[in-house]
């Protein structure tokens, strides 16, 4: 894969990502089409058969709920090849239900790192690690 399509694929991700920080679901809606294979894979620690895009739709639906001032920070973003690494930095204040819990009005920031594998210019996959521990304990809903 060329620089040039490595350089792509850093822009296209940047590029959801901006759609992501609108807090807008029909923005991010639009960006899933536009970024995201429609038979994109989500891959996850339990097996399911929604694809990529069906899942960025419910994921951001849940947390934009939860978090309405959800920010993500791309604080790095390498590129090898067909793929890039982000490592992401998550803040937001939780004003809304989330995991069947209660809001607790709590602000916090979390750490994720997610790969993406390019193929013609869109996400066809997604792996990906979030500090959801570190999320639910400044919650308040495990203890510190």
């Amino acid at each position: 894969m060329s620089t040039a399509e490595e350089a792509r694929n850093k822009e296209t991700y940047h590029r959801f990502h901006e759609a992501v920080n609108s807090g807008d679901l029909d923005v991010i809606s639009k960006a899933v089409d536009e970024f995201i294979h429609p038979d994109g894979r989500f891959h996850t620690a339990e097996a399911t058969d929604v694809t990529l895009a069906q899942a960025q739709r419910r994921v951001w639906e849940v947390l934009l709920r939860a978090f309405p001032d959800i920010h993500v920070t791309v604080e790095d973003l390498l590129a090898d090849g067909d793929k890039i690494v982000a490592r992401q930095t998550v803040t937001g204040t939780n004003t809304g239900e989330y995991r069947g819990l209660p809001p607790t009005g709590a602000s916090v920031t979390y750490h994720e790192i997610f790969i993406a594998r390019f193929a013609d210019g869109r996400i066809t996959d997604i792996w990906g690690v979030v500090d959801i521990h570190s999320q639910l304990r400044q919650l308040g809903h495990i203890p510190a």
